[in-house]
């Protein structure tokens, strides 16, 4: 998608994407990654996410990577921090305590810039992608996170023909083509269609949510 279509999202807080509490797939599966403490965890698309907090509490480095500044904003006064902002690069790097939110475009990252995240977590960046950004997307996390590193991966399924994204489609297979060369391992994977109106009006019969494990 174009930068423009999500600061647009922002700026008409159009934010359904957004979730109120920190992901349950989250606190269930992460722990049992056996990432030490003090590991750094990429966040990629992160928003303003709770979920950032949580693997702050947990005792993690957390560098999360967005490109609407309201929601950077947004998340350390929400969560009541004061943050150090500076330049990194293209990058306006806010940091508090173990959280760092770098601002920009994360297809403007460089290797070195994510070189030290052993961890992985994506709930919402994959699926935020049309196909051709998904497949670049994918290939920059197999060219640079370092080898020995482990994540978790929230990814939907439905008929993409039906409705336009985001949230985009993407099935397992594309999962694992995209990602050749990882440990992929489904975890768990769930029907969410009586909970979603948008999708049932739009005439989708199905929607799956799948939960990876992955290690890189």
């Amino acid at each position: 998608m174009e930068p423009a279509f999500w600061h647009r999202k922002w700026a008409d807080n159009q934010i359904g994407f957004h979730q109120a509490q920190a992901n349950p797939y989250l606190q269930r599966y992460w722990p049992g990654l056996g990432l030490p403490a003090g590991s750094r965890v990429l966040v990629p698309l992160c928003g303003k996410s709770l979920d950032l907090a949580w693997l702050a509490g947990q005792g993690y480095r957390v560098r999360g990577i967005e490109l609407s500044r309201r929601a950077v904003e947004d998340f350390f006064q929400e969560q009541g921090l004061e943050a150090q902002v500076r330049q990194q690069g293209p990058f306006e790097v806010w940091r508090s305590g173990e959280v760092e939110l770098w601002c920009g475009d994360f297809f403007a990252l460089q290797a070195e810039d994510v070189a030290d995240c052993v961890g992985l977590y994506d709930r919402a960046a994959l699926i935020a992608l049309p196909a051709p950004m998904r497949a670049r997307y994918m290939a920059l996390l197999g060219q640079w996170l370092p080898a020995g590193g482990k994540g978790l991966l929230v990814a939907l399924d439905y008929d993409q023909a039906l409705m336009a994204g985001p949230p985009f489609s993407v099935v397992d297979d594309e999962v694992r083509r995209g990602l050749a060369g990882w440990s992929i391992e489904a975890l768990e994977a769930n029907e969410l269609i009586e909970q979603s109106p948008k999708f049932v009006q739009a005439g989708v019969s199905s929607l799956v949510e799948r939960v990876y494990r992955l290690g890189f």
